[in-house]
């Protein structure tokens, strides 16, 4: 069994293998000047066990093609199976046609992730599960609510908490979650009368003198959870909280984020943590290293990965 590192998230990489009790296998992905990635293995990998860790995150088209050339790499020095590790999965947004002309990018990303030599794929909290079914060889999508639910618990045990799903498409997510820790579930209805007019949030559910939990699977701008937590303490609620699995927080989400009534923000490592997202008064990471680590032994042993989602 060999890890190899690209350069996303290097500190998860890291992580995994401690856990593990592995040295990362040695690599280096580097740029040419026109800025071409080329990618040397510089151990021996023939009838290997091969995991590449990489998230397809900020930068997107960068990350994905350190990926894919690794995973070429790696084919061509005749590893005996290659299982793309991938925490973040970047154009999982884009799994389905939204208009006339649209692509269906996760699809593409698949294809060309299958292409490049990839046995199986190993992710966490895909955006819509149906993306398993966009790839040809076999994909395991880890889920961050067992680590989740198992910090609600020591952090609201004194509590009373409500589980808030932040929109109708997230309800199963947060059903989820809520049947976890056997609390009540509201749900944010967000409907916009016409253009121009602003949104207007109805809340489903007494969520009253409640600790209210928002579940999300990816955190981007930050507008929708920040208008959220107004929307429920102004319904009366005693806090709000955020626990979302991928923290892409592009542009100023952070210091939107900072600045709103959110009590704490919950993310995972899935993404490499930003300056801003240290800094933040109200951001926290949750490490998915040890869990990665224990998916990673299972498919390495043979041995059941399903029983992780307990």
């Amino acid at each position: 069994m060999k890890i190899v590192a690209c350069n996303s998230n290097r500190p998860l990489a890291e992580a995994v293998a401690a856990a593990l009790n592995l040295p990362l296998t040695k690599a280096s992905v580097r740029r040419f000047a026109d800025m071409e990635i080329f990618v040397e293995i510089h151990e021996n990998v023939r009838g290997e066990d091969v995991f590449v860790i990489q998230s397809t995150s900020y930068p997107a088209n960068d990350n994905l093609m350190e990926l894919l050339i690794t995973l070429d790499a790696l084919r061509r020095g005749s590893a005996r199976r290659i299982t793309a590790v991938i925490p973040y999965f970047g154009y999982a947004r884009q799994d389905r046609k939204s208009g006339p002309r649209t692509p269906i990018s996760a699809k593409l990303v698949a294809n060309l992730i299958t292409e490049a030599g990839a046995n199986r794929v190993l992710t966490m909290d895909l955006h819509a599960g149906q993306i398993q079914g966009f790839f040809d060889i076999p994909v395991d999508n880890l889920y961050a609510a067992p680590l989740f639910s198992r910090d609600v618990q020591e952090r609201f045990a004194n509590r009373e908490p409500m589980i808030v799903s932040p929109d109708v498409g997230g309800v199963l997510r947060a059903r989820i979650m809520a049947r976890r820790l056997n609390c009540d579930l509201a749900i944010i209805d967000k409907r916009r009368e016409k253009a121009g007019v602003s949104e207007v949030m109805n809340i489903i559910g007494e969520v009253e003198g409640r600790d209210c939990i928002l579940i999300d699977d990816i955190v981007d701008s930050g507008g929708t959870l920040c208008n959220a937590a107004e929307a429920l303490l102004k319904n009366g609620a005693r806090s709000a909280s955020v626990y979302v699995t991928h923290g892409v927080l592009s542009g100023g989400a952070v210091a939107r984020i900072a600045g709103s009534p959110i009590e704490m923000l919950t993310i995972t490592d899935s993404i490499a943590a930003t300056e801003a997202v240290r800094l933040a008064h109200n951001v926290r990471q949750h490490s998915i290293a040890p869990l990665l680590a224990e998916a990673m032994r299972r498919i390495s042993d043979e041995s059941s990965v399903s029983s992780l989602f307990d």
